[in-house]
């Protein structure tokens, strides 16, 4: 009998951009180009997987008060000020977070609320892979210990998310003392690596996170070779 390649029944393609340390203009681009294809129905959906480049960026409800360091001091260090239109305040991104962009129709996780679950419990269960007890701490985000550890600042348009999470695996925390995250202390943030007491090695954390990523959302995700640009 001939198996497809779409079998198990009722599991749906996603194509999976698994890239390298990436702009964040650079990266927004691509999720756009990938937002556009999926509504045009070219693609089924798709996971971009990254690092960023040192960068802030302002989410649609950011106070400039959350911006601690000047545009000099930013500049000397080398990261970006970007405004977007995710949901949110400010963040920080920089190497050594796993940031993930999923790029996926609403109609395939039911509402913007239970999609937001979903894309936590993938935290969820790859932080309890590497023995971490992650919870949630509303309106989004996974938090370990009474910490934050992972970001989330979604977006939806014309109902296909974009935008995403971000993990703190073994980031310079020292950059997040530049602003107030999402309008918290510095001090409320952690990650991985000063959970664990050293650092996880980022590809299994990665390889955890697709895995953990497919059973959440039931999805068969099908590797392509591009870059961001």
């Amino acid at each position: 009998m001939h198996h497809s390649r779409s079998e198990p029944a009722g599991r749906i393609r996603c194509l999976l951009y698994n890239l390298g340390r990436v702009s964040y203009t650079d990266a927004l681009n691509l999720q756009m180009r990938l937002h556009a294809s999926c509504a045009s129905g070219e693609i089924p959906g798709a996971l971009v997987l990254l690092e960023h480049d040192p960068v802030i960026t302002m989410g649609v409800r950011t106070q400039p008060a959350n911006i601690l360091a000047s545009p000099d001091i930013l500049r000397a260090r080398g990261i970006e000020l970007v405004r977007i239109d995710r949901g949110g305040d400010v963040t920080y991104h920089g190497p050594g977070q796993l940031v993930g962009y999923p790029i996926m129709r609403l109609s395939t996780v039911g509402d913007v609320h239970a999609y937001l679950r979903a894309l936590e419990q993938t935290v969820i269960d790859t932080l309890a892979a590497f023995g971490l007890a992650g919870y949630r701490n509303p309106p989004a985000g996974v938090w370990v210990s009474g910490k934050k550890v992972c970001s989330i600042g979604i977006a939806v348009r014309k109902r296909i998310t974009y935008h995403g999470f971000a993990l703190n695996v073994c980031p310079d925390m020292s950059g997040f003392a530049l602003i107030n995250p999402c309008g918290l202390d510095s001090s409320t943030l952690t990650s991985m690596a000063e959970l664990l007491g050293s650092p996880p090695e980022a590809d299994e954390v990665k390889a955890v996170y697709l895995d953990n990523f497919a059973k959440v959302f039931a999805l068969d995700l099908d590797s392509v070779c591009e870059t961001a640009r």
